[in-house]
C-alpha cells in the first residue's frame, strides 16, 4: 500500500508537471492585441519618443499608437516613404518628411505630430514650391521655413515662421532679388536672425519688417547669451575645414573689430563669465608621407576668447592629443576627456590644475562625481581621483584586459562600485579603492553584457540572448540563456532581421551617470535626468508636450522584465523574462524566420511586420 502511495505521488507529480506545461503553452499571445492592415508594402518601423510607431510604406506615412485600434494617421500626399527622407526630432512629438526634386531641392516637406497625428506644415497647403530651410526650434516650438514661393508669387524667396502648437503663421518675409535664406536661423524674444547669401537680416516677428542687415556671409549658425545681447556666428572658411566666429551687437554691428578664426569645425562653444570657451576638432587630412607631415594634426583644439575684444586669453593651449571627448565646466576651470586617453583640468586663464594630465585607456564611458571625487571608466582601467589635483585618490588605478563591453553600476548597499569587463565583474571599495574579482562568468555566442543593475536580491546582467542574476557575494542565483534564431554566434551581428529597439528612454551609460555635454554630474543620477525632460515637455504645455511628460513620468515596461528574441518549439519568438527570477512569463511565437519587428521597451509593446503589408501588436504587459 504504502509502494502504491509513492508511485500514486509520483503520478501526480508528473500530472501537475503535463498540466502546468499544457497551462504555458495556451499562455503564448500568437494572437495579437491589434492588426493594422496597411495596403502597401512597409518599409520601415520607427518607435517615436511618444511610444508613436511612424511607418513608411509605398503608400506614405503610417502613425500607429499603443492600444488604438484605428491608425493614428495615414500621410498619403507624398506617395512612398523612404527611411532616409524621415527627420524625427529629438525631445519633440515631430517627424519631418522631406522628399527631393530635380537638382537636389527640397520639393516636397512637410511636418507631422506624432503624437496628435496632425499635418502642421507642408510645402503645397502653405504655398511653397522649393525649400532650403525647414528648421524646428526647440523649445520655441516653432518651425522656421525659408525657399521659393508659388508662380502667384513670382517664385519669390521668402522666410516664414510657424507656431507648432498649432500650425499658424507666425510672420512671413520675402527676400529681395537674388538674395536666398542659408543656415539655421537664431530666434529671440524679439524677433529672428537669419542667415543668408548675402550678409545676416533680423527680421520683426510680428510685422514681419526687416530691423537691421549686415554683410557677415555664409554663416551656418548661431548662439546667444541670455541677455540676446551678445551674439555669436559661427562661418566655415573658404576651403570648408575651419571655423570663422563673429560677435554681433544687438543693432548688427561687429562687436569685435575683427572676427575670429579656429581650425577645424566647432564642436562646442560656451559663454562664461570668464570668456568664450571653444572647442574645434580638425579632421584627418587623408594624406600621407611628406604631406601628413605638414598637415594639421588630427585633433581637438581647446581655446578660450576675451568676450570683449576677441583676444585669445590663453598664452598657450593645453594640448590634447586626441578628439575631446568630455567637455565640463566646473567651479574652478574646464575638465576634459580624450576619446584617445587622457583627462585634465585647467583654470579659466588657461594654467593647468592637475601636476600632469592624467594617463588612462581609450574610449573613456564614463567621467561623473562620486563622494570620494572624479570617477572615470574607460575600455581598460578605472579610478577615482582628486577632482582639484588629479592625483589618484585610491593607491593605484584599476586595469583590466580590454574590453569589448564595458557596464558599470554603484551598489550602495555594499560601498564599492562593480564594473563588468564581460569575463567578470570587478568589485572596487568605494573608501579605501581595495580591488577584488567578485565573479567570473561566462555568456553564450560570444556575448558581453550590455547592462548591469543593482536590483533588491541581487546584480543583473544582460545582453541580447542572455540574463543572469549574482548573488551580492557574487554566487550564481540563474543563468538564463535563449539562442538566437537561424543564426550561428558568429553572425550574431549580421542577422538580417531588425535588432530591438528601444526608445530615446534607454539613455546610454555615460547619460545615466549625469554626464550630459557640459554640466559634471553625479554618478548615477538617471532618474534626475529622466525628471529633468519631464519637466521641459511639461513647460511647454501643448496636449502633445504633455503626453510625452506623461509617458517620461511613467515606470519603464523593462524595470522587471527583459525580451529575448529566440527560436521556441513552435517557431521563431520573442520571450518575456521575469528580471528578479529569471522565469519565463509570456512568449509570443512569430512563425517567421527571420521576423521584422521593434519593441517599445518603454512602454512595452511589440510590434511585428506580419507579411509585407500587416503590423501586429502585442501588449507584453499583460
Amino acid at each position: 500500500m504504502k509502494t502504491l502511495l509513492i508511485h500514486s505521488s509520483k503520478y501526480v507529480t508528473m500530472l501537475v508537471l503535463f498540466l502546468s506545461a499544457t497551462s504555458l503553452l495556451a499562455q503564448k499571445a500568437e494572437t495579437p492585441d491589434n492588426s493594422y492592415a496597411l495596403g502597401a508594402k512597409i518599409n520601415d518601423m520607427t518607435i517615436t519618443e511618444g511610444g508613436t510607431v511612424v511607418v513608411a510604406t509605398n503608400d506614405g506615412l503610417v502613425g500607429i499608437k499603443p492600444n488604438n485600434s484605428n491608425l493614428l494617421f495615414n500621410f498619403t500626399d507624398y506617395g512612398k516613404v523612404k527611411p532616409e527622407e524621415l527627420n524625427f526630432i529629438p525631445n519633440a512629438p515631430y517627424v519631418v518628411v522631406g522628399q527631393t526634386g530635380f537638382g537636389g531641392l527640397r520639393t516636397k516637406s512637410a511636418v507631422i505630430d506624432y503624437m496628435s497625428g496632425q499635418t502642421l506644415f507642408s510645402t503645397e497647403k502653405n504655398g511653397w514650391k522649393a525649400i532650403g530651410v525647414c528648421e524646428v526650434l526647440m523649445p520655441q516650438n516653432k518651425l522656421v521655413v525659408s525657399g521659393q514661393r508659388r508662380a502667384k508669387e513670382q517664385y519669390a524667396q521668402a522666410v516664414a515662421v510657424y507656431d507648432l502648437g498649432t500650425g499658424d503663421q507666425l510672420s512671413f518675409v520675402k527676400m529681395k532679388g537674388s538674395q536666398q535664406a542659408m543656415g539655421t536661423p537664431l530666434m529671440l524674444s524679439d524677433g529672428l536672425i537669419i542667415p543668408t547669401t548675402k550678409g545676416l537680416i533680423k527680421v520683426d516677428m510680428n510685422s514681419g519688417n526687416v530691423v537691421w542687415k549686415n554683410d557677415i556671409k555664409n554663416v551656418g549658425w548661431m548662439v546667444t547669451d541670455e541677455s540676446e545681447k551678445e551674439i555669436y556666428a559661427f562661418a566655415k572658411t573658404a576651403n570648408l575645414k575651419n571655423t570663422r566666429i563673429y560677435k554681433i551687437n544687438a543693432n548688427g554691428s561687429p562687436a569685435w573689430a575683427d572676427e575670429r578664426k579656429v581650425k577645424g569645425g566647432v564642436s562646442n562653444f560656451q559663454i562664461l563669465p570668464q570668456g568664450l570657451a571653444v572647442v574645434s576638432d580638425v579632421a584627418d587630412s587623408g594624406k600621407k608621407g611628406l604631406g601628413k607631415l605638414t598637415a594639421a594634426r588630427a585633433e581637438s583644439k581647446i581655446t578660450m576668447f576675451s568676450a570683449a575684444t576677441g583676444d585669445d586669453l590663453w598664452e598657450k593651449a593645453p594640448k590634447t592629443k586626441g578628439y575631446v571627448q568630455h567637455f565640463y565646466i566646473v567651479e574652478d576651470g574646464i575638465l576634459f576627456g580624450i576619446r584617445e586617453g587622457g583627462i585634465n583640468k585647467v583654470s579659466f586663464d588657461g594654467k593647468p590644475l592637475f601636476k600632469k594630465p592624467l594617463k588612462t585607456g581609450e574610449n573613456i564611458h564614463t567621467m561623473a562625481l562620486t563622494k570620494q571625487g572624479l570617477i572615470y571608466i574607460t575600455d581598460t582601467d578605472a579610478n577615482i581621483i582628486n577632482l582639484s589635483n588629479g592625483e589618484s585618490i585610491w593607491s593605484k588605478p584599476i586595469k583590466y584586459k580590454r574590453a569589448k563591453s564595458v557596464t558599470s553600476a554603484y551598489d550602495s548597499g555594499h560601498g564599492r562600485y562593480l564594473i563588468s569587463t564581460g569575463a567578470e565583474i570587478i568589485a572596487i571599495d568605494e573608501n579605501n579603492g581595495e580591488v577584488s574579482t567578485l565573479a567570473s562568468f561566462k555568456f553564450q555566442e560570444k556575448e558581453n553584457p550590455t547592462a548591469m543593475s543593482i536590483r533588491d536580491n541581487g546584480i543583473l546582467l544582460s545582453s541580447s540572448q542572455n540574463m543572469m542574476m549574482l548573488n551580492f557575494d557574487g554566487s550564481e542565483q540563474f543563468n538564463e540563456y535563449y539562442r538566437s534564431p537561424g543564426k550561428s554566434a558568429f553572425g550574431s551581428i549580421l542577422m538580417g532581421a531588425l535588432a530591438v529597439a528601444s526608445t530615446a528612454m534607454a539613455t546610454s551609460a555615460a547619460a545615466r551617470a549625469g554626464a550630459n555635454r557640459n554640466a559634471l554630474g553625479q554618478y548615477n543620477s538617471y532618474g534626475a535626468q529622466m525628471k529633468r525632460t519631464q519637466d521641459m515637455f511639461t513647460a511647454i504645455g501643448t496636449a502633445s508636450f504633455k503626453e510625452l511628460a506623461k509617458r517620461f513620468k511613467a515606470s519603464s515596461a523593462t524595470k522587471d522584465a527583459q525580451f529575448i528574441l529566440t527560436k521556441l518549439d513552435s517557431g521563431v519568438g520573442l520571450v518575456k523574462l521575469n528580471k528578479d527570477t529569471g522565469s519565463m512569463e509570456k512568449e509570443i511565437v512569430l512563425k517567421d524566420k527571420k521576423p521584422v519587428y521593434k519593441v517599445d521597451e518603454f512602454g512595452g509593446y511589440l510590434y511585428y511586420k506580419s507579411g509585407d503589408k500587416t503590423v501586429f501588436a502585442y501588449d507584453l504587459n499583460k
